[in-house]
């Protein structure tokens, strides 16, 4: 069953990665402005962290499977929706609209994945589900690219719903739901996510998981507008976006992964995070096809140090109880990240090379301010 969960994961990822090299430039088909194009980018995630805190209480409230099914089905909806899109405020809704679905999805397959995990082997763990992101990385982009070159943008959104709602047909009847919520949890309770945010150990969960996601932001608005630039179609970009998954998964898979359950996370996330920095320098000061691949080996390398990481820290510092919320608002900081990457670099108006520096310097910052905090984890616990 772990198994049929890390292949809900590789799919439930499979819808983001796959518009990472497709919507900027199609909101710039459409005649967005720079600014427009940055909220075109982040709306889905806004709207994602609200799914996402959504999804928390109810993945706690009424079981992992019901909630995982419903987004599944949503999102699917959602993707037909795209096909109808012939302006930017169109292709803004729709972006809206399809970020609240998606926010369901991730935070109930990891709450089931938690629970089945042991304190022993969390690390490991986590790392096969980060392998199985990094297998969306790897197909998402490149299928997104090579399906708009092949056929047009519109039989990416067709492929990826039919994917979801099978996958959703599937669930129902294979998946068994493994949490049954104690009644006197029925209940919203605002301290318990205020307890969540004031763990000291899942602050730096948040915060890893936002730098990540920022650059990410960064990465899908920038890159393929770098690339257009240089006069290269939107599959290299794809190939470019893919790089880093096929780094990471092969980090993952490889005896490597025992270094999460043997070195302190934080120590791990900060060791990712300088990886990351690295690499968005490089992609910012040089146009050589080669050394950007050089960079996105990096970026690779830098995403399999957080991801394991930080989602350990939030299995460790969360009980079954409560870990759809831990979850929910660990989800909703990626998504924030996200918001706050593509916004800032599109409200500022900034060339793709200006933006991917900025972000090496958001990142290193991020860094050093984790690094402050392990004091304060070791003095709490």
């Amino acid at each position: 069953m772990v198994y049929f969960l890390y292949i809900i994961i590789v799919i439930a990822f499979l819808d983001t990665f796959s518009q990472l090299p497709i919507i900027a430039p199609f909101a710039q088909s459409l005649g967005a402005s720079s600014l427009l194009i940055g909220v075109i980018v982040g709306i889905y995630s806004l709207t994602n962290m609200g799914g996402n805190i959504l999804a928390g209480q109810w993945i706690d409230k009424f079981g992992r499977k019901k909630i995982l099914v419903i987004g599944l089905l949503f999102v699917s909806v959602c993707l037909l929706g795209y096909t109808f899109v012939t302006t930017p405020l169109q292709l803004l809704l729709i972006r809206f609209i399809h970020g609240i679905g998606g926010g369901l999805l991730v935070p109930a397959a990891f709450a089931l994945l938690g629970d089945k995990s042991r304190s022993t082997n969390r690390g490991k763990t986590m790392a096969f589900s980060g392998a199985c992101v990094g297998i969306s990385a790897i197909i998402g982009p490149a299928f997104g690219a090579l399906m708009t070159n092949f056929f047009g943008i519109d039989w990416v959104f067709y492929s990826i719903s039919g994917l979801f709602a099978l996958t959703a047909l599937i669930i129902t009847f294979v998946l068994t739901e493994n949490y049954t919520m104690k009644l006197e949890e029925n209940k919203f309770d605002f301290s318990q996510i205020v307890k969540l945010l004031r763990l000291p150990a899942l602050i730096n969960a948040y915060i890893g998981a936002f730098s990540l996601m920022l650059t990410l932001g960064i990465l899908a608005y920038m890159l393929p507008l770098k690339i257009a630039a240089a006069g290269q179609g939107v599959a290299f970009s794809g190939m470019l976006l893919s790089t880093f998954g096929i780094v990471a998964i092969i980090f993952f898979l490889l005896p490597t992964n025992q270094i999460f359950d043997q070195v302190k996370r934080e120590k791990t996330v900060i060791a990712g995070m300088i990886f990351v920095t690295i690499a968005l320098t490089i992609l910012s000061l040089f146009e050589l096809i080669v050394v950007l691949f050089i960079a996105m080996f990096f970026y690779g390398i830098g995403f399999a140090c957080i991801f394991p990481s930080v989602t350990a820290l939030v299995i460790d510092h969360s009980n079954k109880n409560e870990r759809g919320r831990a979850f929910g608002l660990f989800y909703a900081f990626f998504s924030l990240g996200v918001v706050v990457g593509s916004f800032i670099v599109g409200a500022l108006n900034l060339a793709p090379n200006q933006g991917l520096l900025l972000g090496a310097i958001i990142m290193i910052s991020l860094a050093m301010l984790i690094k402050s905090r392990i004091k304060i984890i070791d003095t709490y616990q």
